[in-house]
């Protein structure tokens, strides 16, 4: 993964004054301050960019409460219900779940977003920093009629309540130290569907070595030959 590219908007919003004097307690200002430096400008999803993120079924999305607190929401579905509509727009439908409605209630209030895109199979995570905004599938539709259609194709099971839309900020990829290895049933099924024929395969054939040592062993000859003499 692209773990080397620039981060330059990321530090910009991330390496606040806080952060930079523990940097520099910590001594690591100097490493960082090349990123914590630059225009103003939003960054653009590369093509790898957009491909990590359309691959994923899940993702953390994290949002700022009324009153300064942060709140996380796991998000699931299957590869590409998140969509990348261009190289600074991600938009998802939103499906009901328990009715607390926090995320939408705090995006009324504050748009800022942080979303975390994993893939623990290859230890390998994306950060996006954004302003995330909800929709309602009709409004959405009467302004673009084909928008709904394309979110609505790829999407989490369930009700659709409202459609998600993030203009993404910063991004920035982590490298992989500390992420645990670890593998959905969908990504282990192939092996171990390979793996229940090759073992099926070799107990067939165990099977047919132990039949034929059987019945070339002397006291099975022996036997069939007193068969035989008693038929007689």
């Amino acid at each position: 993964m692209l773990f080397g590219v620039t981060v330059s908007r990321f530090g910009q919003l991330a390496f606040t004054p806080a952060v930079r004097r523990q940097q520099e307690v910590h001594g690591s200002a100097r490493a960082y301050a090349a990123q914590a430096v630059g225009d103003d400008e939003p960054d653009r999803m590369s093509p790898d960019d957009a491909a990590f993120i359309s691959a994923r079924d899940s993702f953390y999305l994290a949002t700022v409460t009324e009153t300064g607190w942060p709140y996380i929401q796991h998000r699931g579905g299957p590869p590409g219900f998140v969509h990348v509509l261009d190289e600074q727009t991600l938009a998802f439908a939103d499906v009901r779940g328990n009715r607390q409605y926090v995320t939408t209630g705090n995006l009324d209030t504050d748009d800022r977003v942080s979303l975390f895109f994993m893939d623990y199979a290859r230890q390998a995570r994306l950060k996006v920093l954004g302003h995330a905004a909800h929709h309602d599938v009709a409004d959405l539709a009467a302004a673009d009629p084909a928008l709904p259609e394309r979110l609505l194709d790829v999407r989490t099971d369930g009700k659709v309540e409202q459609i998600i839309v993030v203009r993404v900020e910063a991004l920035a990829w982590n490298c992989p130290q500390h992420i645990p290895q670890k593998f959905t049933v969908a990504e282990l099924n192939p092996v171990i569907e390979r793996l229940t024929s090759r073992i099926a395969l070799l107990e067939q054939q165990l099977a047919t070595q132990d039949a034929s040592a059987t019945a070339s062993s002397p006291a099975t000859s022996a036997r069939t030959a007193a068969a035989t003499r008693g038929a007689r």
